[in-house]
């Protein structure tokens, strides 16, 4: 036994913080990214779709 009394409560809100700590880098690792990289990543996304429209040969059936 321990040599001096615990706080049962302070020992709850200790093990829920630590559970929320682990669910947050959890999520983190899954969903996070700074709104810089999301539109980084956006931009990008245009630029390919933009270039590649650019190179694109039109298909004329009738010539």
């Amino acid at each position: 036994m321990a040599d001096r009394p615990i706080s049962l409560s302070k020992h709850r809100k200790a093990r829920a913080r630590a559970e929320k700590r682990a669910t947050a880098e959890v999520n983190a690792a899954k969903f996070g990214r700074s709104k810089a990289e999301k539109l980084a990543e956006r931009q990008q996304q245009t630029r390919d779709a933009t270039k590649l429209d650019g190179h694109r040969r039109d298909h004329d059936p009738e010539g």
